[in-house]
């Protein structure tokens, strides 16, 4: 006897488990609900459409209910909401938002997918007209007419009676929004809370984020959240106010649990929907997938939530399997993530250091910035990468990555040892491809590896970046050995210059009863002089993980923003 599959919730998992279920079974009756008038639309593509990069909204949507029902016989059932389920009958019942004629469906298994809710503070105007959500096409196109209402367009198609939007939150869709709105010329301002955006970074490697924002005239505001909207701005906690003729809340989102509560399914410690290693719920007939459920971390060994289509899509299928009876390893979640800022790249996966720490793993980190291909190609950029492990295990737990080119890649290198339990011994014989305009013979995650290796064995010590403005304001002697017309045109206050190829020669001038710290740009000069004053019998010399270059990056947004003396006599990001 056939199955009959109920599915509430059209996008990722929704539609993965829908298609699924498909191509296991032919003569399955497959019935999916989606509240919105559309099924199966690229969230993540949302923000786009706001800079034209996706011109129609209706180009988000990816697969419509005609094309369910001719491809794959799913019956896709647009603004059909389920607004009940009755577990004894099995059956569902679903409300036509359009008519608000309401009818039973009954179902053998039953999938929730229905994804979670933007976070809405309780504060004065949360609920203006010109406050706007980003979660579906509605939203998109809703917020991208008002933008553009009621006046002439300007040369970028901008009205112009709106120019000051205030974006709320520095996640991925806060920065996404910001910048796609940025583009088009409106003045945009991002609000977080929190001391940083993008809290899957640590705070070292999300100042370049920081930078990115400010050089492409987005006015960024952390450590200072929403107090209230008003008609033509809106005012922070700190009695601040910034012009807003339009807002968007993208502060976060709640799994959407208002179904399974009312049911009486079991929800975890987190908010989100429990379920077991198949994505059964405590009904053994209903199952739950993607932002409405709690998951299983894999380095944490705790539940937690993630809100990202990949997972979201892996749980479908794995959902649809176990209703077939094929076996699915459950390895629970590490959290990666990509995201395009202006001219840079960021990418993420697995625990940062200060998750790590929280959680009592004894941790350590490395920040190396080679070049993300040969030297001689002409568009060549630095690769800003931090990988963090466990000590001594030497045990990945995660990296981060920031730059022009290929994060992605070098982050999912990572993800892929993360998920095999791999050691930075591992990463440092990993064997990846190789030709000058991709990458370098040993690549920016092997050089990474090579770096643990020597902090793990003793073999090299360093300190942060975040570390140095400790040291120049206590008058640490650091030794900087670029070479002088580098030196020229910006270093440390107090440094002294001491080029790496004059260091053998000089090397009486450098104190033997006082700790010395060394960097050059990089770190790469600034480790063959570390090893040479070791080689002269120096015994308390630190190497400055990424260099000039780093400190000026980590610097650079608290000094403009707070006001504080900077300790290099000139930035220099080149």
């Amino acid at each position: 006897m056939s199955k009959k599959v109920l599915i509430v919730g059209g996008v990722a998992g929704g539609a993965s488990a829908a298609a699924r279920v498909r191509r296991l079974d032919e003569s399955a009756q497959i019935i999916m609900f989606e509240k919105g008038p559309h099924v199966s639309f690229s969230n993540c593509s949302l923000p786009y459409h706001l800079s034209g990069i996706v011109p129609e909204a209706d180009w988000l949507v990816l697969v419509d209910p005609e094309t369910f029902k001719v491809k794959y016989n799913i019956d896709a059932r647009v603004n059909n909401e389920v607004v009940a389920i009755n577990r004894q009958a099995k059956s569902v019942t679903v409300k036509n938002v359009q008519t608000g004629e309401t009818y039973d469906e009954t179902y053998d298994k039953l999938v929730l997918s229905p994804g979670a809710n933007p976070i809405v503070p309780n504060i004065e105007g949360a609920r203006n007209e010109n406050v706007f959500m980003v979660r579906n096409v509605v939203d998109i196109d809703k917020l991208n007419k008002f933008l553009k209402k009621d006046s002439i367009s300007d040369d970028n198609n901008r009205k112009n009676n709106i120019s000051d939007v205030v974006v709320i939150g520095g996640g991925f869709i806060g920065l996404e929004v910001a910048e796609n709105l940025r583009k088009v010329g409106y003045n945009i301002t991002l609000v977080e809370a929190a001391d940083q955006v993008l809290a899957p970074f640590d705070y070292d490697m999300v100042q370049m984020v920081h930078k990115t924002l400010v050089d492409h005239g987005v006015n960024l505001i952390v450590g200072d959240g929403i107090a209230k909207v008003l008609p033509e701005a809106i005012e922070l906690a700190s009695g601040k106010q910034i012009p807003a003729q339009a807002v968007v809340m993208a502060i976060g989102v709640r799994p959407e649990t208002s179904l399974a509560v009312a049911a009486g399914l079991e929800i975890g410690k987190t908010g989100g929907i429990k379920v077991d290693h198949n994505y059964v719920t405590s009904d053994p007939d209903i199952y739950a997938v993607g932002d409405a459920i709690e998951v299983f971390h894999r380095l944490l060994h705790t539940p937690t939530r993630l809100a990202l289509a990949g997972p979201a899509i892996r749980q479908a299928r794995a959902a649809a399997d176990h209703m077939y009876g094929k076996p699915h390893q459950n390895k629970g979640v590490i959290g990666s993530s990509v995201v395009e800022v202006f001219d840079m790249n960021f990418a993420s996966t697995g625990l940062t250091v200060k998750a790590a720490e929280r959680a009592g793993i004894p941790v350590d980190s490395v920040y190396v910035m080679p070049g993300d291909k040969v030297g001689l190609m002409p568009d060549v950029n630095v690769m800003h990468f931090k990988l963090v492990y466990e000590v001594p295990t030497g045990r990945i737990l995660g990296a981060q990555a920031a730059g022009k080119g290929n994060v992605d890649k070098r982050v999912d290198v990572i993800a892929t040892l993360v998920t095999m339990g791999g050691t930075v011994e591992d990463l440092k014989e990993l064997e990846l491809c190789y030709a000058p305009p991709f990458g370098t013979g040993r690549d920016v995650v092997n050089i990474a590896a090579l770096v643990a290796i020597n902090n793990l064995n003793g073999d090299l010590a360093e300190v942060k970046v975040s570390d140095v403005r400790a040291l120049v304001e206590s008058g640490a002697f650091i030794v900087d050995v670029r070479e002088p017309g580098e030196f020229r045109h910006g270093h440390l206050n107090n440094a002294v210059n001491i080029p790496l190829s004059q260091l053998r020669d000089r090397v009486s001038e450098i104190p033997r009863d006082v700790p010395v710290y060394v960097h050059c740009r990089s770190s790469a000069r600034s480790y063959n002089a570390y090893m040479a004053l070791k080689g002269f019998g120096y015994t308390n010399v630190k190497n400055i993980q990424g260099s000039f270059l780093g400190i000026c990056l980590y610097e650079y947004f608290n000094d403009q923003t707070t006001g504080r003396t900077p300790i290099v006599t000139k930035y220099n990001f080149n």
